[in-house]
């Protein structure tokens, strides 16, 4: 599924959320958003699974003006893990995940022999399967996200939005997650906080600040020293092992003759020295 934002535009409170977006993510591609905290990734997001009509500027899925679309239609489409998402923790893993086939069911439809094989998939997928008994309530953080993922994926999107998916994950399972969900044949649009992740698993990679799309294209052409520094205001130093970036950032100082805290413990470890 494409998904195509034209010039979007979000105001909240009177602010701008986002300004004049455009971008392209092509049917099957990875697009990670990335920026500081306020600069418009979650209400970027919201746009594209219909929380927040744009202000102005169209979202479209396969040339199809979202807004357009009965509600009912684009709800079996797109699969969304929100940042701050929650369920009943007096439901089993294997009811939560089930609703993920709401969309597809009539009112008094009941689960057919395929929607149960598709939530099996989603269970499987996620390493839940011996966790189907159990409540969620009971789970920890991490688990929880694995199980929010899986109601997702057993919705069989072919949009998967996911704003902070490795939110409360380990580094094993932060991995896992971005792993499995890169092999997915689906297009998926993810925020993401970590620069490595998103240059390790994002085809493309779109930088947001103040709401406005700053760049977007391949990891290694957008996110460059100059854009990071820029956009997160710090000191960045591209690394590329194996074709994959890895960043080392930095403090920036912007006081020379008065220096903070962290720059002078640099520069008294020697470390960094010549960056200031």
């Amino acid at each position: 599924m494409r998904l195509d934002l034209d010039s979007v535009s979000v105001a909240l409170g009177g602010r701008p959320a986002l300004d004049h977006v455009s971008m392209t993510v092509h049917s099957g591609q990875f697009a990670a958003l990335v920026g500081p905290n306020g600069s418009g990734k979650s209400t970027l997001l919201r746009t594209v699974y219909r929380a927040r009509r744009p202000d102005s500027g169209t979202v479209r899925l396969d040339g199809h003006d979202l807004w357009s679309v009965p509600a009912a239609r684009t709800a079996r489409h797109i699969g969304v893990l929100m940042q701050e998402q929650h369920t009943g923790f007096e439901f089993t893993v294997a009811e939560t995940v089930a609703l993920g086939r709401t969309p597809h069911l009539g009112l008094f439809d009941r689960l057919t022999r395929a929607d149960h094989e598709a939530i099996d998939e989603a269970l499987h997928r996620t390493g839940l399967t011996a966790f189907t008994g159990r409540r969620v309530g009971e789970l920890s953080g991490g688990e929880r996200q694995r199980v929010l993922l899986a109601r997702a994926l057993a919705q069989q999107p072919r949009l998967l939005v996911l704003d902070e998916p490795t939110n409360h994950l380990d580094l094993r399972h932060q991995l896992d997650l971005l792993e499995l969900v890169r092999d997915l044949d689906v297009t998926v649009l993810a925020a993401l906080h970590s620069l490595d992740l998103a240059a390790a698993y994002a085809d493309t990679a779109a930088v947001l600040q103040d709401g406005r799309l700053v760049a977007c294209g391949p990891p290694a052409d957008v996110l460059t020293p100059e854009t990071i520094g820029e956009v997160f205001g710090v000191d960045a130093t591209v690394h590329h092992d194996d074709g994959t970036a890895r960043f080392v950032l930095r403090p920036r100082c912007v006081c020379p003759d008065a220096c903070h805290w962290s720059c002078r413990t640099r520069r008294l470890s020697g470390v960094g020295a010549d960056a200031d």
